[in-house]
């Protein structure tokens, strides 16, 4: 695409310095003769003269003057792709040769002097072979102007590549221009992409709009006039000109006029974007023609406040973690206001050395965003690995730059600190697989756990509290219950596990009230064993008055605790206002028949836990006291041992 800046074309350049390509033409267009004749009249010349002189001899290089071999061959210095001329089929045309470009010291005058003359040869897109260009024949349609070819019109088998020759008998050299001739379409105004010129508006200022690339047919022709059009959808009467498919630009567009040829936009706005054809009418020799252009308009951000790149990343002083070997990837991202005629420049340095000269060691990675009224982002990100201590003390420094000024941020690189994720991980599941274990065995031995710590580490409540019994049993006076009171609560609890029983009617004084001989042995016991059935709800009763005694000391002093045993299932326990408060404060351990009678079983666990704890060592003398009575029972009873009678003195 070709570019424009204030609505004038600019054309690049060759890649070669024409200020060397001239001073390398000058010295070809010298002869031995000549070089000689200038080496004699340095020797006359003052000293200090001759020093320059000698500077400029050595600048002409004796391998650049070029003489015809015996072949005839020329210099030829190929195709200048640079100079391409794109025309539409059915307009005019012009080849202006290279050799006579402006920059170049050789104009007519000069190549008349030398006897130079110039030759057009043409060569077709898909040939290699050169045709010489007959004029004549080619009637008025092809004419040659001092070094520029015109086409009068153009059309699309005149494609291919002009070289035009300068020569001599001496010298030869030669270079060709593309010419491509472009179709257009029947119902727009311009229909190729490949003959747009670009220009770029800033908002708020006002632009004169000339018509590109047409200034010198417009010399060389007469009576030419200039129409601008635009792609704007027109209003109903807004007539369609001679451009199909647009109409006038100055009719659909605000704030814009066509004044001399140029089409004014006297305060650009941001709907100025754009596409606008400019359509020039002329004559050459009595016969009409058109040329046809067209202009993409751009907008950029208003110049009043121009801007240096302003950093988004990386923060200011940011410092990247880095591990040994890792693959390290630095991104540097800025947003650069549009400027007109400004260069956006993005790159990183490393330890003072630009990034790309340490490729392959470090790649680059380079991406533009643009953004609305030309402003954009653009990121360059830097990749390099393994990561070694001398990258650690490398400065790594991104800079941005526009015509507006420099910015800047430095990046630096730091090791890891020693991460314990997997112990400590590892430490976490451990744990973690404990408590879940130890939830499990709870949950299920939870009443074992209890008895082993009682067993090792339980303290005794039995020392120095003032009580004689450890359980007072307080049941129905039934001949179930009572069975079951005494051939099994009792004898377990007491042969068993050494546990110290009351049962009233074997241990209270005989004679006294019953009242008073039923609460003397409840203050007596650390436990009141309440065994629940439905006779024990029998008003008037004496397991009543035991119950509300000691339901009542243990509200007051906390110095009993009721222990609730159900023997058999009991409905109305609402009708009792002591035993429905217990059963919401209290568990109850139920007996389930020949499933409890095993002493390992469950129900007599749960009335351990509820029962006193005592000393392991009171629990193994008392066991084997009664382990010794029952031995010497058994010898006795064999006769092994001698009965002794004690006689009184």
């Amino acid at each position: 695409m070709i570019s424009m800046n204030d609505g004038t074309v600019s054309m690049d350049q060759r890649g070669e310095s024409e200020d060397c390509r001239c001073w390398r033409l000058e010295s070809r267009m010298w002869s031995m003769d000549q070089i000689t004749y200038f080496c004699f009249y340095i020797l006359r010349m003052p000293w200090s003269h001759s020093f320059f002189a000698l500077y400029v001899l050595t600048c002409i290089d004796p391998t650049e003057t070029y003489w015809l071999n015996a072949s005839g061959q020329c210099m030829d210095w190929d195709v200048s792709n640079v100079r391409e001329v794109r025309a539409y089929h059915g307009e005019p045309a012009r080849v202006s040769c290279p050799l006579f470009s402006t920059h170049v010291k050789l104009n007519n005058s000069m190549a008349r002097g030398s006897g130079l003359t110039l030759t057009w040869y043409k060569t077709r897109q898909t040939e290699e072979l050169q045709e010489l260009i007959d004029f004549d024949q080619a009637g008025n349609r092809i004419t040659k102007e001092q070094e520029v070819l015109w086409f009068w019109p153009v059309f699309a088998n005149d494609s291919g590549n002009y070289t035009c020759m300068v020569r001599n008998t001496t010298y030869c050299l030669k270079e060709a221009v593309p010419l491509l001739v472009i179709q257009k379409g029947l119902n727009d105004c311009n229909s190729s992409k490949e003959m747009i010129f670009s220009v770029q508006f800033a908002l708020g200022e006002t632009k004169y709009l000339s018509c590109p690339d047409t200034t010198e047919f417009s010399k060389s022709s007469t009576n030419s006039t200039v129409a601008w059009y635009t792609y704007k959808a027109p209003l109903e009467h807004h007539a369609k000109d001679q451009c199909q498919g647009c109409c006038r630009a100055q009719e659909v567009v605000e704030i814009v006029t066509e004044i001399e040829g140029k089409l004014v936009f006297h305060v650009v706005r941001e709907y100025h974007r754009g596409e606008y054809t400019c359509i020039v009418t002329m004559k050459q020799r009595e016969q009409p023609y058109t040329l046809t252009r067209t202009v993409s308009i751009s907008i950029c951000a208003s110049q009043q406040e121009l801007k240096a790149p302003v950093l988004v990343l990386p923060k200011v002083n940011q410092q990247v973690i880095v591990e040994h070997g890792q693959e390290v990837n630095l991104t540097c991202r800025m947003y650069f206001h549009c400027i007109q005629n400004s260069p956006t420049t993005l790159w990183w340095t490393v330890a003072g050395q630009h990034a790309e000269d340490l490729a392959p060691a470090i790649k680059l990675f380079h991406s533009e965003e643009l953004l609305q009224l030309k402003d954009k982002i653009i990121t360059n990100t830097i990749s390099f690995k393994p990561v070694t201590s001398s990258d650690l003390q490398r400065n790594y420094t991104c800079f941005g730059q526009n015509r507006k000024g420099l910015t800047s941020v430095q990046v630096t690189l730091a090791w890891k600190a020693p991460s314990y994720t997997i112990e400590l991980g590892c430490a976490f599941g451990v744990a973690l697989s404990i408590l879940v274990a130890s939830i499990i065995v709870y949950h299920f031995w939870w009443i074992e756990i209890v008895l082993l710590y009682r067993l090792y580490f339980g303290a005794d409540e039995t020392v120095g509290d003032g009580k004689e019994f450890d359980v007072y049993m307080s049941y129905a006076r039934n001949s179930k219950e009572e069975e079951f009171v005494l051939t099994t609560l009792q004898s377990v609890l007491e042969n068993e596990y050494g546990y110290k029983i009351c049962i009233y009617d074997r241990d209270s004084l005989p004679g006294g009230i019953i009242t008073d001989e039923t609460l003397a042995c409840i203050w007596k016991s650390r436990r009141l064993l309440v065994v629940l059935s439905p006779n024990y709800l029998v008003n008037g009763t004496q397991a009543l008055l035991e119950l509300k005694a000691g339901t009542e000391r243990m509200a007051s002093t906390g110095q009993i605790r009721v222990i609730l045993v159900e023997f058999s299932p009991v409905k109305k326990v609402h009708h009792v206002p002591e035993l429905r408060r217990l059963k919401a404060v209290t568990a109850t351990i139920k007996w389930e028949g020949e499933k409890s009678q095993d002493p390992r079983s469950r129900f007599w666990k749960q009335l351990r836990v509820a029962l006193p704890t005592k000393s392991k060592t009171q629990r193994s003398e008392r066991e084997s006291r009664r382990l010794v009575s029952d031995n010497c029972d058994s010898l006795l009873q064999d006769g092994k041992l001698p009965r002794y009678s004690v006689s009184e003195n």
